[in-house]
């Protein structure tokens, strides 16, 4: 699959794009590989997986993409609590995205497919 290339936008159109492509991913992961986990069939997922760390990797292209937009996620100095508050919000989002993507990479994924 070729990779999809730098999406150069504004950042409430980067934002909606990783929201789609989050809920996107997490139906796939919910209806197909983790109940092939939970069935003992994690062994057998590799496809599925490949594609989670696949789509892992386009959410972290999106992730650059909008700490570029936001100059590293860091409000001008004149901003207002509201614009603050987002910009907060939006490293928080980062943070956990990127606590789960490690998780699933470099535990989950693995032990699946060693039938863990």
């Amino acid at each position: 699959m070729p990779r999809k290339p730098l999406y150069r936008g504004g950042l409430a159109k980067s934002l909606t794009m990783l929201h789609e492509e989050l809920s996107s991913h997490m139906m796939k992961e919910e209806q197909i590989l983790f109940p092939m986990i939970k069935q003992g069939m994690g062994s057998q997922a590799m496809g599925p997986i490949s594609v989670m760390e696949s789509e892992h990797d386009d959410a972290g292209e999106l992730v650059e993409v909008i700490k570029h937009i936001t100059h590293n996620v860091t409000p001008p100095a004149d901003a207002c609590t509201t614009w603050r508050a987002m910009y907060n919000g939006i490293n928080e989002m980062i943070d956990d995205l990127m606590e789960h993507i490690s998780l699933e990479n470099n535990v989950l994924f693995p032990r699946a497919l060693a039938g863990e």
